[in-house]
This record gives C-alpha cells, sequence and structure tokens, in this order.
C-alpha cells in the first residue's frame, strides 16, 4: 500500500494480514529517501526532518504492527519479514535511511540488492558488533532481557533499556501507557544479536554509508564504530536528541549534504 501527500489507499478486501504490503506515506519531491523507522513510529522517529521534503521524496515506511500497515505474522516483529516487505520497495534505487530496529531489516534487504540502495545511512543500529566491549556485552544483555520478557523483565533492567533507546520514563511510578504499549509491541521480537548482517556485501559494491549517533550512550557508540569499521562508512555524531538522533540540532542539514553528495 503505497500513499502519496498522506491519501491512503484501500487495502483489497479480505486478503490475510500477513499478504497486505506496508503503508508507505510519501512527502516532498526529489529523489527518494527511504525512511525505516524501529522500535518507535515514524512520527517519533523521523522528527526533524520535515525541512528535507524541499529537496527529497521522503518515504515514510510503516514498518508491519504500526498502523496503518498490517500486523505482523504471528504477532512478532521480525527483521527478516522487514527485509522481504523493503526489498521491492528498492526498485527506484533510493538513498535508504533507517533508525535503531529498523536497520536490521535494511541491511538485509540492501545486502540482497545492493545495486538497487543508491546510499545507506544507518542510525543507532543494533549490531553487536563488539562483543568484546564490555559496555557493549552490557548493553546486549539488557536488550536480550527487555525484548524476551518484556512487562516481565527486573524492572531496574527494563527502565534502563527504555532509558537508552529513547522512551520517556520516569524516574518512579508505573510506565506510561504509550510506552507500555511499545514494551508488548516489542515482546519476544526476533532478537537483534541473531541477525546475519552481510555487511561485507554492502562494502564490497562500495555502498556509500553513513553511520550516526547522538552521544548518550558508551555502548552504542562504540557499536557505531564498529560498523563504520565495517562498512568504510562515513561516522556522524550529533549529541541533543539522545537516541531520537534525526531530531538533533543540525542532523537534517549533515544527511543533507551526504545524501547530495550522492545523487
Amino acid at each position: 500500500m503505497t500513499t502519496d501527500g498522506g491519501k491512503q489507499m484501500a487495502d483489497v478486501a479480505g486478503d490475510p494480514p500477513a499478504a497486505r504490503p506496508l503503508t508507505v506515506v510519501r512527502r516532498g519531491s526529489g529523489p527518494e529517501v527511504l525512511l525505516v523507522h524501529g522500535g518507535a513510529g515514524p512520527t517519533a522517529t523521523w522528527q526533524g526532518l520535515a525541512p528535507l521534503s524541499t529537496r527529497w521524496t521522503l518515504a515514510f515506511v510503516h514498518r508491519r504492527g504500526f498502523a496503518p500497515s498490517p500486523p505482523p505474522p504471528a504477532g512478532r516483529q521480525d527483521y527478516e519479514v522487514d527485509a522481504d516487505d523493503l526489498a521491492p520497495l528498492l526498485d527506484d534505487r533510493p538513498h535508504v535511511v533507517a533508525h535503531s530496529y529498523g536497520a536490521l531489516g535494511a541491511v538485509i534487504a540492501a545486502a540482497r540488492r545492493p545495486d538497487r540502495v543508491r546510499s545507506l545511512t544507518l542510525i543507532e543500529p543494533p549490531f553487536f558488533l563488539a562483543p568484546d566491549d564490555p559496555e557493549v556485552t552490557r548493553f546486549r544483555r539488557l536488550s536480550d532481557a527487555a525484548l524476551t520478557q518484556g512487562l516481565d523483565a527486573e524492572p531496574a533492567v527494563l527502565r534502563e533499556f527504555l532509558r537508552i533507546t529513547g522512551a520517556p520514563v520516569p524516574k518512579e511510578g508505573p510506565l506510561p501507557e504509550a510506552v507500555v504499549r511499545g514494551v508488548r509491541r516489542a515482546h519476544k521480537c526476533r532478537p537483534p544479536a541473531e541477525a546475519n548482517l552481510r555487511l561485507d556485501v554492502l562494502r564490497h559494491a562500495d555502498v556509500p554509508a553513513l553511520v550516526a549517533s547522538g552521544r548518550h550512550t558508551t555502548a552504542v557508540e562504540r557499536m557505531c564504530d564498529a560498523t563504520a569499521e565495517q562498512l568504510h562508512a562515513q561516522r556522524l555524531v550529533a549529541p541533543g536528541a539522545g537516541h531520537f538522533v534525526a531530531a538533533a540540532p543540525g542532523f537534517a542539514e549533515q544527511l543533507d549534504r551526504f545524501l547530495d553528495a550522492r545523487s
């Protein structure tokens, strides 16, 4: 399901959810930039990029489980399903910009069709590529506990993971309902550490790449450093918005320059 300017096309009546395509909302004009969100929806993830719509067509993907796209098969978030969904969206050779969990499916899809990716920008991807680093090891444990146990995870562990990933978590008291919904949606998703990420394919194909982070957590910075090294990518640090780097001061302008140089 593709929409332009926010207007949604109707689903084919009777299609099972797994057979229905994603919703992609396109705004702006110019070369296409395919925006793949992670555990938060497109609105929260891509705030700050609106000015780019004067020069680029911003294609906001709604991953399965994020309305108006259909739910994922068996109700479980899965980056392999994401990759299958994203692969046909590469037909027009867009720039691909992916955030957090969405980077898993984006990289898998891009490695299947590297010639159809004009450039690849990864924002705080959950790639545990520095396994001997104690900070990365600890963050992986937090991630595994939060994603496999959900709301049953040890409260301090869950809250720390949520803070790192940008959720508005109070120091005390119950979690906000929106955060609870997000935890339930991510519960039992396919763990990022299990992904077969063929970064070597993208590197050998000379896909221009940028890896960005927000300098809010040591583990994430080191993971992004390792990802950039394996991709031979440019490295960008844009503090000021935590995990939601797209909203950081100056990020949109720096992304614009990166895309422009590769169009």
